[in-house]
């Protein structure tokens, strides 16, 4: 899987939704167009990349959660896994020996960009990178501005808090070639944009949109 056009991962995530009065503010200030939950999960992805060996402490605690190796206990609800704590195990070593990458900066064009995708599949119930108009991430980020090179994108559904989306995505259970944990430490991405909304087969969804830079 190209990690320049990367995929999605069925898996837990968090609420809420967020706009700012104008496009020229937005690209002037564009942290403020993503709402808390949304900064915070920059803010996470921030803190395993610049320091993912202590970041690594964080999957410790996931696995205490688990009940009967496939079932995973994550902001209330319990979640049927497909590999159980070997992937958690599995990430604990990958974080332990990657290099830390370079904190992301807030792309106000990629929140844009993630947003399109939420308010797209989200009330369709839909899944994946691919939009209902068959446009995958670097089209729709390429809407909105002009990457230099690489783009990227991570969705992830359900759950709650912007660690248990970070978490979850890091271990990437069911996804063999672990291609959302390698989006999120590829020291290529400078910048990235998050929009969380409702989903409606999961609740909630959130997608997150990773680019070299934006112009």
């Amino acid at each position: 899987m190209n990690r320049r056009d990367a995929s999605v991962w069925i898996s837990l995530i968090v609420a809420a939704l967020l706009a700012t009065s104008t496009v020229p503010a937005m690209a002037q200030s564009p942290a403020r167009d993503m709402d808390q939950t949304e900064a915070a999960v920059l803010q996470e992805l921030n803190l395993a990349r610049t320091n993912p060996a202590a970041y690594a402490g964080y999957v410790e605690q996931h696995k205490r959660d688990f009940k009967n190796n496939n079932m995973v206990l994550v902001d209330g609800l319990w979640i049927k896994t497909v590999e159980g704590i070997p992937a958690a195990d599995e990430a604990i070593g990958y974080l332990r020996k990657v290099a830390p990458a370079p904190a992301l900066s807030a792309s106000g064009l990629l929140v844009l960009a993630a947003r399109d995708h939420v308010n797209d599949i989200g009330p369709k119930g839909m899944t994946g990178p691919e939009g209902s108009d068959g446009r995958r991430p670097t089209e729709r980020i390429r809407r909105h501005g002009k990457p230099k090179s690489a783009t990227g994108e991570n969705i992830a559904f359900r759950p709650a808090t912007a660690r248990s989306i970070v978490v979850q995505l890091i271990v990437d259970d069911g996804v063999p070639d672990r291609s959302h944990r390698h989006t999120i430490f590829d020291p290529d991405f400078r910048v990235a944009g998050v929009a969380i909304g409702p989903h409606k087969n999961y609740g909630r969804m959130c997608v997150i949109d990773f680019a070299d830079q934006m112009d």
